[in-house]
């Protein structure tokens, strides 16, 4: 029995349109080297998320020497500090 080509066209576009982290150019551990450069200090944590325009962003909690814990928000595609 053959499968309809739509049902399956739809999958793989859903599946694009979830996924794009996956594609990401910029990975976990150059997020968190960036977000050291601009907030020197130790990661806490790095988290993939959506930022408010939908774009996918990852978020880096820095604790810095001052004892003050510093979000910072990499773009996952640009690199670029928000």
């Amino acid at each position: 029995m053959r499968r309809p080509l739509l049902p399956t066209l739809a999958l793989l576009l859903a599946l694009g349109t979830l996924l794009p982290a996956a594609w990401a150019a910029v990975d976990r551990e150059a997020a968190a080297s960036l977000a050291q450069r601009k907030t020197p200090g130790r990661v806490l944590a790095v988290e993939r998320g959506l930022h408010v325009d939908n774009s996918v962003v990852w978020r880096i909690q820095v604790l810095t020497p001052a004892g003050e814990v510093r979000l910072v928000m990499i773009d996952a595609e640009t690199g670029r500090i928000r």
